[in-house]
């Protein structure tokens, strides 16, 4: 069992910088491959994000991609999505989500989610 619980959302300008980070319980939170998504009104969630359990493979939606980071330490049980050069089109709840599986493709691949945090972004 894995419980998330993420953090650092907020109001930023355009063109700033948000660092949200997860929080992680479980002793087997190292083996779990972790994403990110986000749902903004109205729309499905999508996906962010990801990194997997070893760190050695990571990939990122286009929209996101050169401008976010995401990145965890097993030791602290962290996840972090370093959020720069933000656009209004940025503003969503976002959730961390842990998956059983190595390289995780969609939503249906994860196994446990975060309640999400949410991230405002204005012009």
């Amino acid at each position: 069992q894995v419980q998330l619980v993420e953090s650092g959302g907020g109001l930023v300008q355009a063109g700033g910088s948000l660092r949200l980070s997860c929080a992680a319980s479980g002793r087997t939170f190292s083996m779990y491959a972790m994403g990110w998504f986000r749902q903004a009104p109205g729309k499905e969630r999508e996906f962010v994000a990801a990194r997997s359990w070893n760190g050695d493979i990571t990939y990122y939606a286009d929209s996101v991609k050169g401008r976010f980071t995401i990145s965890r330490d097993n030791a602290k049980i962290l996840v972090y999505l370093q959020m720069n050069s933000l656009k209004p089109e940025d503003t969503a709840v976002y959730y961390c989500a842990a998956s059983r599986r190595t390289t995780p493709s969609s939503p249906d691949d994860y196994n446990y989610w975060g309640q999400g945090t949410q991230v405002t972004v204005s012009s």
